[in-house]
């Protein structure tokens, strides 16, 4: 399995307008074309957050544990619709009510993004698809311990910090 380098995102100014459009390919080759993608932190009752493991396969940090849905929004698509696609597909979880958190620019060696980050509490079944490496529920004191370890992606490490979790 391998990314689709041709798939189309919308290309977004840094509040998040959609001014245009480029291929996963032109966003991901180091050019820092601002494209958005969702984010789902997804809490149990108990406090502990699920987190992905991503796949060996991906094109950015592959074999690191990650947000537990996180995904490109597709050109002509809602972050509304793209949040629900994604955890759809990602972990088969529907049904749930999400809280957005923040949204913000994300820049790193490759690429840039804007961030629209939500959160929710879900005890329902989660089952990864094949497009993760599976995932589980982990205590935050565990998550702590493991900032600045490489366990996580980059991405994951800054926004668990700015949101205080």
């Amino acid at each position: 399995m391998t990314d689709n380098s041709n798939e189309i995102f919308p290309v977004v100014d840094n509040e998040g307008r959609v001014i245009g459009s480029a291929t996963r390919g032109q966003c991901h080759n180091g050019s820092h074309i601002l494209h958005p993608v969702v984010h789902l932190h997804l809490f149990n009752s108990k406090g502990d957050l699920y987190l992905q493991r991503r796949p060996d396969w991906k094109d950015i940090q592959p074999g690191k544990w990650d947000t537990a849905v996180g995904g490109h929004v597709d050109f002509g698509e809602s972050i509304a619709e793209a949040l629900l696609r994604e955890a759809r597909e990602e972990l088969g979880i529907v049904g749930f009510e999400p809280e957005h958190l923040i949204s913000y620019v994300f820049h790193s060696e490759i690429e840039s993004e804007y961030v629209n980050v939500y959160r929710t509490v879900y005890d329902g079944e989660v089952a990864p698809t094949a497009e993760l490496d599976g995932g589980r529920f982990w205590p935050l004191h565990e998550i702590k311990s493991s900032i600045g370890k490489g366990v996580f992606t980059p991405n994951f490490e800054q926004e668990f910090l700015r949101l205080g979790f």
